[in-house]
Order: structure tokens, then C-alpha cells, then sequence
């Protein structure tokens, strides 16, 4: 029972393993297109990059890139989440209407976010709003699918039971209806802060800070370690992202609910 729990476990670091998985494989590939032939010392040289301190000062160092990455990710997952949460668990405990908000949330994963970065760039300009646009829309999706599905998941009985002993409605919903149904929705809010955590690099194409920058300039510049250097850290803060989500649920979750 152990073993079957932990692999169901697993399941929800896939969008991270994911992450890793393509960041490294596009790296590489774009290191020996570029390098012609130079690519054999990339990743020492990636060492000799992130042990160089000027990586790690300044601007355009690390510490600041990561801050202005993390800084598009919180918000727009905050945005996302005081959208999408409402939405979900209000029509998952209504019973109806859910079919049509998560098709209609799900048009945020069938334009592509790039396109919404430049679109919105040309409609509003410079700021950061081309790329909380694009990530809001991306992020929206899964936490208003999963928040929907985990609480028609509840048990009717259970819902029956609670008007039983004379609760009312919010009192079913916040007492009874929403413990049950938050390890779906936290699954929903940890595939949305992966999948927002990686494309918060395309902040870079419209001249904003974040990771991307490594990985735009580059490639501009041909600087293979830059890019290597930026996918692995874009890498590391999915995976640390996700585990810290993991690490949430796991406290927030009741241990009878989790089995």
C-alpha cells in the first residue's frame, strides 16, 4: 500500500521531471548547432560560468534574475488562483455550469503565450503586463478543472449527511466539502505553478528581466554556458517549486484523507 501511494505520488512531479527533461534536451541541441563542433567542453564551462562571481553580482546577475522570475510567477499565480479557486469550487459545489468555464479557461492553452506576450505588448506597451497576461492564461486552466472536479469527487451521501446535522451550505463547503476535495485541487495549483515557473522565460522577448534573459541573449550572443547556465536555474526553481507545493499539501491535507 506504501509502494502504490508513492507511485501516485509521483505522478504530480511529472510536469516538473518534464521541465527538466526538455530544458536539458533543448540546450543541448542548441549548444551543438551553435558550437559547431565546440560543444565537448559546454558543460565545464557551464561550471566555470556559475562559479564565476560576476555571475553573481549586479543587474544581471543570478540572485537578481531569479528574484524577477519568481516575481512574475507569484503574481500571476496569485492572480490565476483568485480567479480560478472561485470559479472552480463555487460551480463544483453548485453542480452546474462546469463544463462551460473550464472549456471557456481552456482557451489559455490553445493560444499560444508567446503570441499573447506580443500581442499584448503591442496593445499596452512596455511593462510587466504582456507576460502576467500570457501567464495568467496559462496558469487559469488546471486550477479551475481540478477545483471543479475535486468537489463534484465528494461524496453525495457526505453532502447529504452534512445537511443532516443542520449545516448550512458554507458550513458544508468550508468544513466538509473543501478537505476532501483539496489534494485534487492542489494538484491543479502545482501542474499551473510548474508549467507558469517555465514560460515565465518568454518575459525576455519583450525586453523584461527574469531567466529568460540568459537564455535569449544567449543565444543572440552565442554564448552557449548562458543559455545552459539559465535552463538549468529555470530548471532547478520548477523542481524546487514543485516540491515545495508537494511539501504544502502534504501539511494541509488531513493524513484520513491522504489514505
Amino acid at each position: 500500500m506504501t509502494l502504490l501511494r508513492g507511485l501516485m505520488s509521483m505522478r504530480f512531479a511529472l510536469p516538473a521531471v518534464a521541465t527538466v527533461v526538455v530544458l536539458v534536451v533543448f540546450t543541448v541541441k542548441a549548444a551543438g548547432a551553435a558550437a559547431a563542433g565546440g560543444e565537448v567542453g559546454i558543460f565545464l564551462n557551464t561550471v566555470d560560468w556559475f562559479a564565476n562571481p560576476a555571475n553573481w553580482q549586479g543587474d544581471s546577475g543570478i540572485p537578481v534574475r531569479v528574484g524577477e522570475h519568481v516575481y512574475y510567477v507569484f503574481v500571476s499565480m496569485l492572480i490565476a488562483m483568485l480567479i480560478a479557486l472561485p470559479v472552480g469550487i463555487g460551480l463544483g459545489h453548485l453542480g452546474r455550469g462546469g463544463l462551460l468555464a473550464i472549456n471557456v479557461s481552456n482557451i489559455g492553452r490553445a493560444v499560444p503565450e508567446f503570441g499573447v506576450v506580443i500581442l499584448v505588448f503591442l496593445l499596452v506597451g512596455y511593462g510587466d503586463t504582456p507576460i502576467l497576461v500570457a501567464l495568467v492564461a496559462l496558469g487559469v486552466p488546471p486550477i479551475v478543472t481540478n477545483s471543479y472536479v475535486g468537489m463534484r469527487s465528494v461524496d453525495p451521501d457526505i453532502r447529504q449527511a452534512a445537511r443532516g446535522v443542520g449545516m448550512t451550505g458554507w458550513q458544508s463547503l468550508w468544513q466538509i466539502e473543501l478537505p476532501i476535495a483539496l489534494p485534487v485541487i492542489m494538484a491543479g495549483i502545482r501542474t499551473s505553478a510548474v508549467q507558469v515557473m517555465s514560460t515565465a522565460t518568454l518575459a525576455a522577448y519583450v525586453g523584461l528581466g527574469g531567466l529568460g534573459r540568459y537564455l535569449i541573449d544567449g543565444l543572440a550572443t552565442r554564448e552557449l554556458t548562458q543559455v545552459v547556465g539559465g535552463a538549468i536555474v529555470v530548471a532547478l526553481l520548477a523542481l524546487t517549486i514543485e516540491a515545495i507545493l508537494a511539501i504544502s499539501q502534504k501539511l494541509m491535507v488531513s493524513e484520513g484523507i491522504r489514505g
